[in-house]
């Protein structure tokens, strides 16, 4: 099989590496930073940001977050179906 992206550098415009399912974990980083979050179902996501500041967002069904995104937080998250946008 030919990879259309095999010459092309990794690219905060995308496209991401691969999609990482998310397990929120109160303790628990992520294993990469990742560049993106997308949740199948709506609700609350609450993270810890690449900056290290602690976010809560309310996202509709569907909806990606284009923040970089260390750790999800279990407490205070009810959207489910959690996937990170990872470049590596």
């Amino acid at each position: 099989m030919t990879d259309p992206f095999h010459n092309t550098a990794l690219s905060l415009e995308g496209p991401a590496v691969d999609l990482l399912p998310i397990t929120p974990s109160d303790s628990a980083d992520l294993s990469q930073v990742v560049v993106a979050v997308m949740v199948e179902t709506a609700g609350a996501l609450r993270f810890v940001s690449r900056a290290g500041q602690t976010r809560t967002v309310t996202l509709g069904d569907g909806a990606i977050l284009p923040v970089g995104v260390r750790r999800v937080l279990a407490t205070g998250t009810t959207a489910t179906g959690i996937h990170g946008f990872a470049l590596s």
